[in-house]
């Protein structure tokens, strides 16, 4: 979405204002991916592992998006993020947070065994990120919830102490 004129149609999510009717967030994320594309050289290479980057920026709108009730754009956002090297450069608890926090779209959109990939692959980025973070066990009880899971995705919720419920 980046290099959008002020005129471009955006979607619903993107036109968002935040309840005291600040800033739309589109424009945050115009700014962001601004910001980033123009200090690109230097993403991810950070001393300060913020990992800031087309790549976070991606990742903030997947999280937007899917905070805003679209799912669609969120798993379309993370994909994108996902897929090129740069993802692979962001510290691996980022990474992890992220695909923990992505696990709620995959479920809205009703595919249990996407979000139960997600919290198995990031317990292989970060396992302390899986194993104590509680929106991990929240995500972890609700694909548990959708229905069968994989053996993957069962043996992670013995090892964090959640069973079917």
């Amino acid at each position: 979405m980046t290099g959008l004129s002020p005129s471009s149609p955006r979607p619903s999510w993107e036109c968002s204002k935040s309840s005291d009717g600040g800033v739309p967030a589109f424009v945050i994320a115009g700014f962001a991916a601004h910001l980033a594309t123009a200090h690109g050289h230097h993403h991810h290479h950070d001393n300060d592992g913020i990992g800031f980057g087309p790549t976070a920026v991606e990742l903030a709108r997947a999280l937007t998006a899917m905070r805003l009730g679209d799912p669609h754009r969120a798993v379309t956002a993370h994909r994108q993020a996902t897929g090129g090297d740069a993802w692979h450069q962001l510290p691996a608890e980022h990474r992890a947070a992220h695909l923990i926090d992505i696990t709620r779209a995959h479920l809205d959109l009703g595919d249990p065994r996407a979000a139960g990939r997600a919290l198995v692959t990031a317990d292989r980025i970060a396992p302390a990120e899986t194993r104590t973070r509680p929106a991990a066990h929240t995500a972890l009880t609700a694909v548990l919830r959708a229905g069968p899971t994989a053996a993957d995705v069962a043996r992670l919720a013995a090892v964090v102490g959640l069973t079917r419920q």
